[in-house]
């Protein structure tokens, strides 16, 4: 699979993780360093931001891609916008969360969340 990594750099205990949850190993790991400027808007940096990766359309559309989003959550709703569009579907995508009892601040893969899944079931329920 290719991991983009809109996040902070991962540790190997973080990428070990991901590949057990994912249940496959990663052949191409992308860090895309992503500040974002608020005088901008974002659909502009996302596309160009996006762009920087350099996947081909048929890339985005056929291979497995999983994504850890950016923390800041506009920049992270409208990132999945714009894959969205190019995927054909919302893409998997990887939650960290706080080490609990930690002094410092530590992260940890929390789970891999399938958004695609997620929304099919969601249409199911909508009445």
């Amino acid at each position: 699979m290719i991991l983009i990594n809109f996040s902070h750099p991962i540790t190997k205990e973080q990428e070990s993780k991901i590949i057990a949850l994912a249940g496959q190993s990663i052949e191409t790991m992308l860090t895309v360093p992503s500040q974002f400027k608020h005088d901008i808007p974002f659909p502009e940096q996302i596309t160009v931001l996006i762009d920087s990766i350099g996947l081909s359309p048929e890339d985005w559309q056929t291979k497995p891609i999983l994504v850890i989003p950016p923390g800041f959550s506009p920049a992270a709703v409208t990132l999945l916008a714009e894959l969205h569009g190019r995927m054909g579907h919302f893409p998997s995508i990887v939650r960290m969360r706080p080490v609990s009892d930690s002094n410092l601040p530590m992260f940890e893969v929390a789970e891999i969340i399938d958004l695609r899944s997620l929304r099919d079931k969601a249409r199911e329920d909508r009445r």
